[in-house]
């Protein structure tokens, strides 16, 4: 039997579906559910911002991983398989925030991890009896996990592959911001594998630039300590996520310089502590913010700023104060987004309840669009905010003030 994994693209202006030559990573999730499925099933992966839906493909069974912006396109691919008599299967963070909806499209969902359920899913289907929507009643165990199917891949098609060869040492995160999906899916505690097999992972792989796909690689002290340890033989470069307070534990911050961390997206998310506390974010006071920038650059790790605009303190002029503040600091990178209210987060439950969602298309919950109504400003101002803010931070006089005196500019011209 041959299964298709595809992972949709998204709709953009007017219907068009988003094409890309290159994208800069692939998702780990199909790959990973590849490796989970049973030999005597033949498996392809379709990447469809890359290459064209085969959907004349003689797969027996249809997989769709699906992000809240892909949402209506994976629909669409799932409803035209659907007519050609295919059984179709969704899951992903969106398909496990709105499971009832994406079983209107497809003819089972599995919500949260697969591991533990996908093979169950599999011999419903080759019974004939799919039960509609799967889940598992606890998180599954993250040891032994097998290797991703990367040869499935297109690999050249992805800018970083081997320069950021994606790894993954656990799931969840200990923060509990109202705006995140996350952890709704996978868990407010960070799981991790044993540090052994995630070593033998990056062996096997014969790979020295891993990027770390945890959505908080610093989510344990005491993990992140053993396998900062555990790396630091290996000689690598990594990059990751974590979050700012690192910058006050000094010795896991240093252990992770040493293990050959270069680079962390950092989730700064707004420079007003107002903001952080009101979406129940980990607030830093403005002394702890300064100093931890100051420690990272210590150690020489470089940061990419994750901003998110449109929150609740945000006025017009919080674009031009945040990319001041970016510069001063020497900010390597930086994100900007507008909030997206996701489904299943508490940020989305009290806009729908005051009344501010004004777009229901899910294509437009990528954060370049403001989809409610923001307190202090008009949807116009937020986006025309978003632009010149990257305009700014990114414009040659910027970059030439972040880079000069920085210690580690060497780094950051090389990641």
């Amino acid at each position: 039997m041959r299964i298709l994994l595809v992972q949709p693209s998204q709709l953009i202006g007017n219907g068009r579906i988003y094409k890309a030559q290159k994208l800069m990573f692939p998702s780990l999730s199909l790959p990973l559910l590849a490796s989970l499925t049973p030999q005597d099933f033949e498996v392809a992966i379709v990447d469809e911002a890359l290459e064209d839906i085969p959907f004349e493909d003689p797969a027996d069974l249809i997989g769709l991983s699906i992000m809240t912006p892909q949402a209506p396109r994976a629909y669409q691919i799932a409803e035209e398989f659907k007519r050609r008599g295919k059984k179709v299967v969704m899951g992903g963070v969106h398909a496990s925030s709105v499971p009832e909806e994406a079983l209107q499209h497809s003819d089972a969902v599995v919500v949260g991890e697969a591991e533990g359920i996908w093979v169950q899913v599999l011999e419903d289907y080759r019974r004939g009896r799919m039960k509609g929507i799967y889940r598992l009643s606890r998180f599954p165990d993250l040891a032994n996990l097998p290797l991703p199917r990367f040869d499935l891949l297109r690999k050249d098609r992805y800018r970083l592959f081997n320069t950021n060869f994606p790894i993954q040492a656990g799931r969840g995160c200990p923060m509990q911001c109202e705006f995140c999906s996350a952890t709704k899916v996978f868990g407010n505690q960070y799981r991790w594998r044993p540090t052994e097999d995630v070593i033998q992972n990056i062996q096997q792989f014969r790979v020295n630039k891993i990027f770390f796909v945890d959505d908080n690689i610093v989510g344990n002290r005491s993990y992140a300590r053993d396998l900062f340890l555990a790396l630091t033989p290996l000689r690598l470069r990594w990059a990751g996520q974590g979050c700012l307070n690192l910058g006050k534990d000094k010795e896991i911050l240093k252990l992770a310089a040493e293990s050959g961390c270069r680079l962390l997206y950092i989730g700064l998310e707004s420079i007003l502590t107002s903001n952080l506390q009101s979406y129940r974010k980990a607030a830093l006071s403005p002394g702890e913010i300064l100093d931890c920038f100051a420690q990272f650059r210590k150690q020489g790790i470089l940061i990419r700023a994750s901003i998110i605009f449109g929150l609740e303190n945000d006025d017009p002029d919080v674009f031009q104060r945040t990319v001041d503040f970016l510069i001063q600091e020497k900010v390597a990178y930086a994100t900007f987004n507008i909030l997206a209210p996701m489904p299943g987060t508490q940020v989305r439950k009290k806009l729908e309840e005051e009344g501010r969602i004004t777009d229901y298309d899910w294509s437009n919950y990528d954060g370049l669009h403001a989809v409610f109504t923001p307190r202090n400003m008009s949807r116009e101002q937020l986006e025309k905010g978003l632009w010149s803010a990257y305009e700014r931070f990114y414009a040659l006089p910027s970059i030439l003030r972040r880079i000069l005196g920085m210690e580690n500019r060497k780094e950051m011209i090389r990641i």
